[in-house]
C-alpha cells in the first residue's frame, strides 16, 4: 500500500500545521511571561519535541564561551536541532525569547530550508506586577533578575510580521487559541 507521494526530505511542503504535516513553532517573548508552559503545552498537544534555547546557553556558559556569544551560538545550536526534527518529518516547538530579528530569521530559514510553515507566537505579560512575581518566584542564576528583564525589554526589538500574540495575564488558557491558529 502506498500513500501520497512526500520529497526526500520526508515533509510535504504542501501541508498545513493541524493537516498532519509538521510545523516549525516559535515562541518569542521576555523571560517570565508564560513562554516555557506555553510551549511545553503546545508540544504536548502536536507530540512535538520543544527545544528551548535557555538550557543550551547556559550550558554554553558552563563551557567557558562568555559575552554575548552564547546567545546567539545557542539559537545556532537549537535552529540546526529544530531542522533536524523537522526533516525527520516531526512538528518542532522553539521556545526562546528571540529579542531581536537576527534570532527570530533563524526560525525563518530552517522552515523555508525544511519546507514547513513557521507559526510564530509572542507571549506577554500585560500585568507588570504579575510579571515581575514571576520573575522574582525563578531562580535568578536560571532565568535572571527583574533587573535583567527590565534591561532586556528595553533592548527588545518589536517583533514584526505575521504572528499570534497572547497576553498571559488576560487569557486565562490559551492553549485552544494557539492550537487554531497553528490549523
Amino acid at each position: 500500500m502506498t500513500g501520497p507521494a512526500v520529497p526526500a526530505g520526508g515533509v510535504d511542503p504542501g501541508a498545513r500545521p493541524g493537516s498532519g504535516g509538521p510545523v516549525l513553532v516559535a515562541f518569542a517573548g521576555l523571560p517570565g511571561v508564560g513562554k516555557t508552559t506555553l510551549a511545553a503545552r503546545v508540544g504536548a498537544a502536536l507530540r512535538a519535541p520543544v527545544l528551548p534555547v535557555d538550557p543550551v546557553e547556559r550550558a554554553l556558559h558552563r563551557y567557558g564561551l562568555t559575552g554575548d556569544v552564547p546567545g546567539m551560538a545557542a539559537y545556532g545550536a537549537v535552529a540546526g536541532l529544530a531542522e533536524v526534527q523537522l526533516g525527520l518529518g516531526l512538528s518542532v516547538v522553539v521556545d526562546a525569547v528571540n529579542p531581536v530579528a537576527s534570532a527570530r530569521g533563524l526560525w525563518h530559514d530552517v522552515a523555508e530550508r525544511a519546507g514547513v510553515p513557521l507559526r510564530v507566537i509572542e507571549v506577554h505579560c500585560g500585568d507588570e506586577e504579575e510579571h515581575r512575581r514571576r520573575v522574582e518566584a525563578r531562580p535568578p542564576e536560571e532565568h535572571g533578575t527583574w533587573e535583567q528583564t527590565l534591561r532586556r525589554r528595553a533592548e527588545y526589538e518589536p517583533l514584526i510580521g505575521p504572528r499570534l500574540v497572547v497576553d498571559t495575564a488576560v487569557v486565562a488558557d490559551p492553549l485552544p487559541g494557539i492550537l487554531a491558529y497553528l490549523r
